[in-house]
């Protein structure tokens, strides 16, 4: 029963989620010190745990019928996991997300941060229940991806001028990965995948250019002992090996390699996060957030990401 949970759950894909909520925390707090986060941090995070869990379980609700056609095997379709269960749950996790954005929105003193988890809920219904299979569907989750970022942000304040474009970057990136894998379950078709790469290309380089822009007014310590040039040929690899596996997947637009460019993907947001860190706040939050591979990692044992 519990690995049946873990898998409606998606578990490794939480890690991501607590990555966003701290990046966005850190860059905004441009915090050096390598110290325990506030008490709005912690609570954030937890909204943005919940918000992620019900996402995923009001997604295989929603999806029933399709599941039992294409993927059977799913915890809701195979019986593993009782239908109104996991409803129950997923919207128990939905009201208790919004609930803790409250107490961070309290303990942060601002309110946007409040507005943000309702904000976030209200895009996790939406997606789930209305827009996922029409085209604003990967619209849709990438505003989830920004909002979940948004939420560390406004914890520490809220976001400043050019610190806009990592939420906008991350979510028009997180947009493309959605369009991507869209056929995931069968034979993809190379123009959408073409086309959902170039997105995913464009988002990479809008949140890259928030380092061009902080260099720009005057950069963090990091980068002035290491240079903007270094972090960029640091961004351009990363970035690289992230569209390379979504490549290999146009040439051969099978189930499993789409799959695995998917999941190559989504495990990246962790690791480019944490690259976005280091150019505001220095290499031990950067390993810090990089960390979060680790259980991403290990339960990616148990169940898919995808």
């Amino acid at each position: 029963m519990m690995l049946a949970w873990i898998r409606l759950l998606r578990l490794p894909n939480h890690a991501t989620a607590v990555a966003d909520v701290l990046a966005g925390w850190l860059i905004v707090s441009r915090s050096t010190t390598l110290e325990p986060p506030p008490a709005a941090f912690w609570a954030a995070a937890a909204a943005s745990l919940a918000l992620y869990a019900a996402g995923m379980v009001l997604n295989d609700v929603a999806d029933l019928e399709l599941d039992r056609r294409e993927r059977p095997q799913r915890p809701l379709p195979s019986g593993q996991i009782a239908v109104a269960r996991a409803a129950a749950a997923g919207w128990m996790l939905l009201v208790g997300g919004v609930a803790a954005g409250a107490v961070a929105a309290v303990l942060a003193g601002h309110w946007q941060v409040l507005a943000v988890a309702a904000g976030l809920a209200a895009a996790v219904w939406i997606y789930d229940f209305a827009a996922k299979s029409t085209p604003a569907g990967p619209l849709v989750m990438g505003g989830c991806r920004g909002l979940n970022w948004l939420l560390g942000m406004t914890a520490a304040g809220g976001p400043q001028a050019a610190e806009w474009l990592l939420p906008a970057g991350m979510g028009i990136y997180v947009a493309g990965v959605t369009f991507y894998a869209r056929q995931e379950a069968g034979r993809s078709r190379r123009l959408p995948l073409g086309l959902a790469t170039a997105v995913m290309a464009a988002g990479l380089a809008v949140g890259g250019w928030f380092v061009v822009l902080l260099a720009a007014d005057g950069g963090s310590d990091w980068l002035s002992r290491a240079g903007l040039d270094n972090w960029l040929l640091l961004w351009a690899v990363l970035a690289s090996s992230v569209l390379f596996r979504c490549i290999m997947g146009i040439a051969t637009p099978e189930s499993g390699n789409v799959q695995r460019a998917v999941g190559n993907a989504i495990m990246s947001i962790i690791t480019l996060d944490a690259v976005l860190v280091l150019s505001a706040c220095g290499e031990r939050w950067a390993i810090a957030v990089l960390l979060l591979l680790v259980p991403f990692v290990l339960s990616r044992r148990l169940a898919s990401p995808t």
